[in-house]
């Protein structure tokens, strides 16, 4: 079970390090280094894209092995991992699936530069309503996933000890 709890803990680190990555490196260095505010937002959706999916993917994963522990573990602690892997996937899955998708077609409907729009345009307005939602969404799941993460590397150190 040790290599699974392994596999689990790796997947949840490597994506909150790819989240925590995202946030303070990659949107801001390429809002800081390109020409245009446009080519650094493309880099910063493709990229939040791939983090959204794959915040989806790693939830589903660690929800579906949490339930090679039950009975193994406090099963109060258990629902609350369950809970915020749930949280997490869902996040992910809502900043992908609606928000982003709204952001895409609010650039639709816009059809120009985002920065050459009024800031009381009422498309303006949504699309920074729209990023506000996004920026919550990916705080949240990160929130989650670090707690869960807490939790799994609270639950390895206990069965080491037990050892």
């Amino acid at each position: 079970m040790t290599v699974i709890a392994d596999l689990r803990t790796f997947l949840l680190a490597l994506w909150l390090g790819a989240a925590v990555f995202f946030t303070v490196a990659v949107a801001p260095g390429a809002f800081a280094v390109l020409p245009s505010r446009e080519s650094a937002g493309a880099i910063v959706n493709r990229t939040l894209t791939i983090l959204n999916y794959g915040g989806f993917i790693v939830g589903l994963i660690l929800l579906a092995s949490s339930y090679l522990s039950i009975g193994k573990i406090n099963r109060l602690r258990l629902r609350i991992e369950q809970g915020l892997l749930l949280f997490l996937t869902a996040a992910c899955a809502f900043g992908q699936f609606v928000i982003a998708a709204r952001l895409r077609d609010l650039r639709q409907q816009i059809g120009r530069p985002i920065d050459e729009v009024p800031a009381d345009d009422p498309l303006r307005v949504a699309f920074n309503d729209l990023h506000g939602y996004s920026v919550v969404m990916l705080a949240f799941a990160m929130i989650a996933a670090l707690i869960v993460y807490f939790l799994l590397a609270q639950r390895a150190r206990k069965t080491n000890l037990i050892r």
